[in-house]
């Protein structure tokens, strides 16, 4: 049964987060179908702003999804966060282009990006939980960290689709239709999904509260009365985790290709390596939490970025090429993956079972929301404003020095038994 826990939750991470970043591989072409302008950047601007939108929804997903969790269990909440994101992807791309279907274009696609934030923001709470209370006593990091892998082979085929698609494809089908085709593909994966999922039990921690009659009917209440500085806490833990992750994996390539003159297709080539590391190293440093504890890791992480973000895209102004965007590929998938390792299941051990996945929903998602979603459109703007192709590096470094100083107040509960947290 834990075998198969493990395997449903990370296809449908895979899923939900292939589906999710498909988007910003594709930025450039989405704007270009639903924001048509004379002005590259400001068409870049349109779609990178839409793609933002997606993350509005994650905070209410998490609320929702998480609360729903907590009430009646992190199976069913799992079932229907994936068949919210296979519907809303595959909607994506069927929507007519601007070109066709005027202001209703860019209208569903917007009602889409709702949807499939919050689908997400229900799901990582949820997914994260659900494989905490499933791991055995000492392995906490190490199962959760699987939830993480599925997060990052999504992020590896969705590159890979767009690396294949650049090279097979012409730019004129690019724009027309080819960007279109792993959109829909994303209908393919559902059943499978819910299949696995449906054949797994609820957790053996939810199911303890069951009997024992003392599931929370009001969780969201409860959240914001007994954890409010702890959601906060989430909050701001996690600042650098997503900005740092969406700007140096999913950002990238769009980075290379409109600021450094990249060919997107190299770009895309240097991220998929990136992220092969990402899910390659993910277990590893799950594994290590175990025994070395959450905290070094995370503070390691954020000193990582403070050290390492300006020097990374200055070498990429300097020596704009596949051998500066392989590096600093390389090295964010290192970093993207002592976060996955370490980084949810801290998150979860500073809440009790019965009231862990809202507030866990609440604060991640409200940091992902402004700091992931946002971070492409924030670079991007900062980069025009500024004129400075480095200014990506001062977002970076500002996220990062946050987050240390909110690690720096948590206490450290890797030792501690799943019922007495």
């Amino acid at each position: 049964m834990r075998r198969r826990a493990i395997l449903g939750c990370l296809l449908g991470n895979f899923l939900e987060f292939y589906d999710f970043t498909l988007y910003g591989f594709f930025a450039i072409f989405i704007g270009r179908s639903f924001f048509p302008s004379s002005n590259p950047t400001l068409s870049l601007l349109s779609s990178l702003a839409t793609f933002g939108v997606g993350f509005v929804m994650r905070p209410v997903g998490g609320l929702v999804m998480g609360a729903y969790a907590d009430r009646y269990g992190r199976k069913g909440a799992l079932i229907l966060t994936m068949a919210i994101m296979a519907v809303a992807t595959g909607g994506t791309g069927l929507i007519p282009s601007f070109k066709t279907a005027g202001i209703w274009g860019p209208a569903v696609l917007v009602a889409c990006r709702l949807a499939q934030g919050f689908s997400t923001g229900g799901e990582w709470g949820s997914a994260v939980v659900f494989m905490v209370e499933y791991a055995t006593p000492g392995r906490r990091g190490f199962y959760a960290s699987w939830m993480q892998v599925g997060v990052a082979l999504g992020s590896l085929i969705g590159s890979i689709c767009a690396l294949l698609l650049t090279v097979s494809l012409d730019a004129a089908s690019l724009n027309s239709w080819g960007w279109r085709i792993p959109f829909v593909a994303g209908f393919l994966l559902l059943p499978i999904g819910l299949y696995l999922r449906k054949h797994v039990d609820e957790t053996p921690a939810f199911e303890r509260l069951v009997s024992k009659n003392e599931v929370i009917k009001t969780p969201i209440f409860y959240a914001f009365m007994l954890q409010k500085l702890a959601i906060w806490q989430v909050f701001g833990t996690s600042i650098i985790w997503n900005a740092g992750s969406y700007v140096m994996l999913i950002y990238l390539p769009t980075f290379a290709a409109q600021v450094l003159k990249v060919d997107l297709k190299l770009a895309l080539a240097a991220t998929a390596i990136g992220t092969v590391v990402r899910a390659f190293l993910t277990p590893v440093f799950g594994y290590l939490s175990d025994r070395v504890r959450r905290k070094p890791i995370i503070q390691s992480l954020n000193f990582a970025f403070l050290l390492l973000a300006y020097p990374l895209f200055l070498w990429m102004m300097d020596d704009p090429g596949f051998v500066s965007l392989l590096g600093t590929s390389f090295i964010a998938g290192i970093l993207a993956a002592m976060v996955a390792g370490a980084g949810p299941v801290m998150l979860s051990e500073m809440f009790p079972t019965r009231l862990r996945s809202t507030p866990i929903g609440i604060g991640y998602n409200l940091s992902v929301a402004i700091f992931g979603g946002f971070g492409p459109f924030i670079c991007t703007y900062l980069i025009r404003q500024t004129g400075q192709s480095v200014a990506p590096a001062y977002f970076l470094l500002v996220c990062s020095l946050v987050s240390m100083l909110c690690v720096a107040q948590l206490k450290d509960r890797t030792t501690i038994p799943l019922d007495e947290l």
